[in-house]
This record gives structure tokens, C-alpha cells and sequence, in this order.
């Protein structure tokens, strides 16, 4: 088993999983602010000042830590320029993980998004003893629902939400360790 101190940066296929970092700021703030990016997400758009203090935050934050979320940079694998961000939550006794991710619009379409989820579902089941990793989706984002099917996922949840005062529904897709 991997340490997960031992694990970033990690180079894949046209990107770099890294640790997030202050010097992100501009691009960080560039997709985090663009509100069709941000529609289907869990957080909202933040100040310089909370961006800033959340991206050190990030970049000393222990990897895979049980009963926290770690937001991990997705760059470009040439210039280390961010172009997004993948959160991983390990559920406080570490058999389960979430994963969120978030890629800017200009990287988009080139299964960058698709390949650094799957490379960092691979990171969590080498460092971690996580049994389970899932994703949560609205219903209607379809390019997350094909994201996770093309990492490998399979729905095996499907409910009723309210998310941002509007009713949808919401997919869990999920794989196990074992599935290969």
C-alpha cells in the first residue's frame, strides 16, 4: 500500500494530479467562478481572500484523510497550470470514498477529467483500505453521468433531492476494489 504523502504528483495522460497551491489562485478562481461549471457543484464561488487561504489549506492538508475532504489539483502535464480539481472524502473509518471533480471548460473534451478520476480512484484504493468509491451526480448533468460510467462506475443509487431550492434526482455511481 502506497503512503499518500508519497503519492502526488502523479502524471497521467494529459494531466498532473499535484497539491493544490497559493500560486493557483487566478486559474482556480477562473473556473470556480463560471456558473455552468458551478451549477451541479456542492460549493460556491469564493472570495480571493477565502480562495487563497483555502488553496494553502489544501496544499498541507494530509491526502486521504479519514473524515475530511482533500480537493486535488488537476494541471496541465507540461506547464503545472491548473486547469481543475478532484475532492476526495474518506468516511471517517476509511472503508468508502467520495469523489467530486470539477474541470475547466477550455480542458474539456479530452478525457482528461475522465482519466485523472480514474487515476485518482487508483491512488485511493493503492494508499488507503477504502473498499468502495463513489460519485454523486445530478440526474441531469450528463456529462458526469458519462464521466462516471467511463471511469468504470456503475449507478446503483438513485433518489429524490432538493439541491439549491430545486427538486431533482440524484445518481450514485460507484466501484468496489475488487472490481478490477
Amino acid at each position: 500500500m502506497d503512503t499518500p504523502g508519497d503519492t502526488l504528483p502523479r502524471l497521467g495522460n494529459g494531466f498532473m494530479l499535484r497539491r493544490l497551491a497559493s500560486d493557483d489562485l487566478p486559474e482556480f478562481q477562473a473556473y470556480r467562478h463560471d456558473p455552468e461549471l458551478g451549477r451541479y457543484q456542492g460549493w460556491s464561488p469564493m472570495s480571493d481572500e477565502e480562495a487563497t487561504a483555502f488553496l494553502r489549506e489544501m496544499n498541507t492538508a494530509p491526502l486521504l484523510n479519514p473524515g475530511n475532504w482533500t480537493q486535488i489539483g488537476i494541471a496541465e502535464p507540461d506547464s503545472g497550470l491548473l486547469i481543475g480539481d478532484i475532492g476526495v472524502f474518506l468516511d471517517q473509518d476509511g472503508r468508502y470514498a467520495e469523489v467530486g471533480f470539477t474541470l475547466a471548460r477550455h480542458a474539456q473534451g479530452r478525457g482528461v477529467a475522465a482519466a485523472a478520476v480514474r487515476e485518482t480512484v487508483n491512488l485511493i484504493f493503492a494508499a488507503t483500505e477504502v473498499d468502495r468509491v463513489f460519485g454523486i451526480t445530478d440526474a441531469r448533468n450528463c456529462a458526469s453521468v458519462r464521466l462516471l460510467e467511463r471511469v468504470g462506475m456503475r449507478k446503483t443509487e438513485a433518489t429524490n433531492a432538493v439541491f439549491r431550492g430545486e427538486q431533482c434526482v440524484e445518481y450514485v455511481y460507484a466501484v468496489l476494489r475488487n472490481d478490477g
